[in-house]
């Protein structure tokens, strides 16, 4: 009796253990699989992380920045903006931006109404009573450059955007806003308020 009980116990002693191995391993794959997908999750991210910072450099390098003052033009004296005018050079020595120009056939200061359009930069103007979304605007290559309309490293455009034909004439004491959006890279904002009195040139840092 004594001898059986004992195996018994014995029997029972290796199914525990049997079931113990049995749970350890389990725990053993779980843990491996978690960790798998820890692992891939982590790597996923870091790839995404990765691609964006990768996309806001090349945001950043293909943008414009201003290069000296920002001046206002009276061209027929009487007393009211006819061009504002300044000049933009490439950020970082990035990416070339492409500024070529449309041709203002109707001759109503908008290139939003042309048919046939060949600038890929638009500039837009905002004041407290208007908002021209793609106003005409012209550029003039100025020193050192290959004689395209690409906006390369070193190079500097003079820009002149026409505004004397809007509805509401920039006269003075008014703020305005220009937003120059190429087509990549981040947009170039001037804002800029009109000194009391309008000469012929002014002046409008």
């Amino acid at each position: 009796m004594i001898t059986r009980l004992i195996d018994r116990r014995r029997d029972q002693r290796g199914v525990t253990g049997l079931e113990t191995a049995i749970i350890l391993i389990a725990f053993v794959v779980v843990a491996s699989v978690f960790a798998y997908t820890v692992l891939s999750a982590g790597l996923f991210s870091a790839e995404k992380g990765k691609e964006a910072i990768y996309a806001g450099l090349e945001q950043a390098t293909s943008s414009m920045v201003l290069v000296g003052p920002v001046v206002a033009r009276d061209t027929d004296a009487d007393g009211n903006i006819d061009q504002i005018v300044f000049i933009v050079s490439n950020a970082l020595d990035g990416e070339p931006t492409n500024l070529a120009t449309t041709t203002d056939a109707d001759n109503d200061g908008l290139l939003s109404d042309e048919t046939t359009k060949l600038h890929t930069t638009v500039i837009s103007y905002i004041d407290k009573v208007q908002e021209v979304t793609d106003i005409t605007w012209t550029q003039t290559q100025l020193g050192k450059g290959d004689s395209d309309v690409l906006l390369e490293a070193g190079e500097k455009f003079e820009i002149t955007v026409l505004v004397a034909f809007l509805s509401t004439r920039l006269a003075a004491s008014d703020t305005f806003t220009l937003e120059v959006k190429p087509a990549r890279g981040s947009s170039l904002i001037i804002e800029r308020t009109t000194p009391a009195v309008i000469d012929k040139i002014v002046d409008l840092n």
